[in-house]
């Protein structure tokens, strides 16, 4: 079988489709036989039902083809090398295939870069750049390779001459070069097309990594401006003394260092962020809004710095002139009360007294003479409540030193212009010389219990507690109210305030007006709180619902009506900031006594300071033990039966029921029980304390009840061998003992010291019963002999 194709057009080397099959038949008989028989029963499966001509020699062939046409085999002069066609033919496959390959490579490079999310952190984003631009090389490489092997594929083909064919020569010319040249063009253009996509996609990496940078040092500088604006506001821009104010200048003057390095970066971010923008960065849009923000942040923390700086100052001003004011008026005090009116009685020692408060009158002016309602307006831009107080206490106290200077004047005026036997004047406060020598007539004494100390913070403290009842506890039975009232809070403002009405009541009728009459006479300020110490013990029942009232406060502090309510009081801090006042004041009364003792030795009034002084400390121990005691659990009888809580504490426990004494080696077998106990007048109670449980401030302790000793059964053994921190207690003739070990010995002897007293005064109250009862048989018995006889 030989079969011979004609291609038509451009198909040179790859046939298209077949229009005639020319069949040389053999010379052999034989052959020839077995072909034609084969052929006419396959011709229509082979051939297709195409047009067939059997030739019966080489010379039939010529008569349809050219001999330029055929090979030599066949009587053509074609020069035709069938291996080296077979080498072309691979050779152009095989470069067609690698150039569908790199075209393939091309296109999954591509879908890779398209659809690969970048990762979040600089350090990756990097890495991926780097190995795109790898890979991008790499591809750049394999590009240039095939292109050298087209080119060397193409130039083994002889180009056609253009010039010298005919155009039916130039459109049969030789389909090899011209498939080789088409796909080395084709791979020209995919290699463009790639430069171009590479390109741009570079340049948006590097645009993306330029602005991931960026983001980052524009979101570290926000967050730093933000933090310091969050602590700079977080400071006040008041205060109520000029330590604090200068302190808190201080603090405002290291904000603002801290915000001019902040600035100087945001400046430097501000300025990368113009250099992105001039480079036509493809997000221009958001960078320039965040230089804007970052640049409005900036310049809003620079603004409020130098505001609150501003409004600081002005505060410290008018601390210092009612300070100014405040000293003027000590010293004036001072001046008078030291005046030796003895001397004064003679027309040279008035003459001298009177030139003496001219002269301070004069050097004084300026402060004496202060017009409140000028500072009001002068200063009325920092204002606070706070401050209009202090105004107004500086007037009425510049008022009472103006009136006290008028009437000295008037009596000295008045004993020289009659020139008669002096009269013995009255000194505005009692004298007891040396008057110099004493403190409590000192300017410093005089800070402490006036403007600056006792009597200055209890008016500031009884009108915030008016304004909590008023403004917040009065507005709970408002009907314009009740709309923003939670459900959770009707009816239940006496769990919330507690009974801060009586504390209220107290102070304002009672207590503040003792401290105030103490003004002339300040050795009755340890009086005032004697005499007052059991009305303090209000305080122990607000401590007692404190929890309670923090619970409930705990459950609504977010809702419409205490924002409301702040809002109208103009309240920087919020309702529990003013719910804690009654437990900050007990704390502060012991303060302010203990600075008067310093300033109080050698003079009158000093042991009833320190005595009120025990009582305020003793007050304070007293509501820390009733804390704890409202956290007893599982006690069936009423803990107020067993009298006052006079100690609490907790204790390593070891416990013994038997008769004898206790031998340390018996109870070192035995690992200690911890327990809290709790001392009260008629008894000793042995509680568990419980792990604290809850989050937050839920997070309470509670004292599970064990069990008690009654204390008229209770007896102690102050010494145990083994350890100094050990006592024993012993109960109902020794029948149960228990050996206790404290923290300290410092404390083991609190303890003995308190067990002692109830001791003592439960001996004493027997003795007191005994003798009655003598009392009683002697008068039994001398009425009956008087009745006998």
């Amino acid at each position: 079988w030989s079969f011979q194709f004609f291609p038509r057009g451009r198909a040179a080397s790859f046939p298209g489709n077949l229009h005639l099959v020319m069949v040389l038949r053999p010379t052999g008989f034989f052959q020839r036989t077995f072909t034609d028989i084969g052929f006419r029963f396959s011709q229509e499966d082979f051939l297709l039902k195409l047009p067939v001509v059997m030739l019966s020699s080489v010379s039939d062939l010529l008569t349809y083809i050219d001999e330029q046409q055929l090979t030599p085999e066949l009587g053509g002069t074609l020069e035709y090398c069938h291996s080296e066609w077979v080498i072309f033919r691979t050779a152009i496959e095989s470069f067609a295939l690698t150039v569908k390959e790199i075209a393939q490579m091309l296109q999954c490079f591509g879908t890779e870069l398209a659809e690969t999310e970048l990762p979040e952190d600089m350090y990756s984003i990097e890495r991926i750049l780097a190995l795109r631009t790898e890979r991008y090389c790499q591809l750049k490489e394999d590009i240039t390779a095939v292109t050298k092997e087209g080119k060397l594929l193409l130039s083994s083909f002889e180009e056609p001459d253009s010039g010298e064919c005919t155009e039916e020569q130039q459109q049969e010319r030789p389909g090899d070069w011209e498939t080789v040249n088409r796909l080395l063009g084709q791979l020209r253009e995919m290699e463009t097309a790639f430069d171009g996509f590479w390109e741009k996609h570079q340049l948006k990496m590097e645009q993306y990594l330029q602005l991931w940078k960026f983001e980052q040092s524009f979101q570290e500088v926000k967050n730093a401006i933000e933090f310091l604006m969050g602590q700079q506001a977080e400071l006040p821009d008041t205060g109520d003394s000029i330590p604090q104010v200068k302190q808190r200048l201080k603090d405002l003057e290291h904000f603002d260092g801290m915000a001019q390095d902040l600035i100087g970066k945001a400046q430097v971010v501000i300025l990368h962020g113009h250099q992105l923008a001039a480079n036509h960065h493809y997000a221009l849009n958001l960078i320039c809004q965040q230089c804007n923000e970052l640049r409005h942040h900036g310049d809003l923390l620079a603004d409020e710095i130098k505001r609150k700086q501003m409004h600081l100052q002005k505060t410290l001003d008018l601390h210092t002139r009612l300070q100014q004011a405040l000293q003027c008026c000590d010293e004036g005090a001072y001046l008078l009360a030291n005046q030796q009116m003895d001397k004064c009685q003679s027309k040279e020692g008035a003459q001298k007294a009177l030139q003496d408060i001219e002269r301070f009158l004069e050097s004084s002016s300026a402060y004496l003479n202060y017009d409140p309602q000028a500072l009001q307006y002068d200063f009325e831009s920092v204002l606070t409540s706070e401050l209009k107080c202090q105004i107004q206490s500086v007037q009425v106290k510049l008022e009472n030193v103006r009136s006290m200077f008028e009437s000295r004047q008037s009596c000295f005026k008045k004993l020289l212009d009659k020139h008669v036997r002096p009269v013995q004047l009255v000194a505005p406060r009692p004298e007891n010389p040396p008057r110099s020598k004493s403190p409590l007539f000192s300017p410093k004494h005089g800070k402490i219990l006036g403007n600056y100390g006792l009597i200055e913070t209890e008016r500031v403290y009884v009108e915030e507690l008016f304004t909590v009842l008023t403004g917040y506890r009065a507005e709970m039975d408002n009907p314009a109210m009740l709309i923003l009232l939670p459900p959770v809070l009707r009816n239940r403002k006496d769990v919330l305030f507690g009974n801060m009405p009586e504390i209220y009541d107290f102070h304002n009728k009672i207590f503040l007006h003792s401290l105030e009459n103490c003004l002339g006479a300040p050795e009755r300020v340890g009086c005032c709180f004697l005499d007052r110490r059991e009305d303090f013990q209000m305080y122990e029942k607000y401590c007692q619902n404190k929890p309670r009232s923090e619970s409930l406060w705990r459950q609504c502090s977010e809702s419409s009506f205490f924002q409301e309510c702040q809002r109208k009081l103009e309240h920087k801090l919020g309702l529990d900031s003013y719910l804690l006042k009654p437990v900050q004041r007990l704390t502060k009364y012991q303060l302010l006594l203990k600075e008067l003792l310093k300033y109080s030795t050698s003079c009158d009034g000093v042991q009833e300071l320190q005595e009120a002084l025990v009582a305020m400390l003793d007050l304070l121990k007293s509501v820390n033990d009733s804390m704890h005691q409202i956290s007893i659990t599982g006690y069936d009888g009423d803990l107020s039966e067993l009298g006052k809580v006079l100690m609490q504490g907790s204790f390593s426990v070891w416990t013994g029921h038997r008769k004898g004494p206790t031998k340390m080696k018996d109870l070192a077998r035995f690992k200690p029980m911890q327990r809290h106990l709790f001392l009260y007048e008629k008894a000793l109670v042995f509680c568990k304390k419980r792990e604290e449980h809850g989050d937050g401030y839920d997070k309470t302790s509670s004292y599970s009840f064990k069990h008690f000793l009654k204390m008229n059964a209770v007896g102690i053994t102050e010494n145990v061998k083994g350890d100094h921190r050990k006592f024993e207690i012993w109960y109902s003739g020794r029948e149960e003992v228990y050996v206790v070990q404290a923290q300290t010995v410092d404390l083991k002897m609190a303890w003995l010291n308190e067990i002692r007293k109830i001791l003592f005064k439960q001996q004493e109250l027997i003795k007191g019963t005994f003798a009655h009862f003598l009392c009683g048989i002697h008068s039994a018995a001398k009425a009956f002999l008087f009745s006998y006889c």
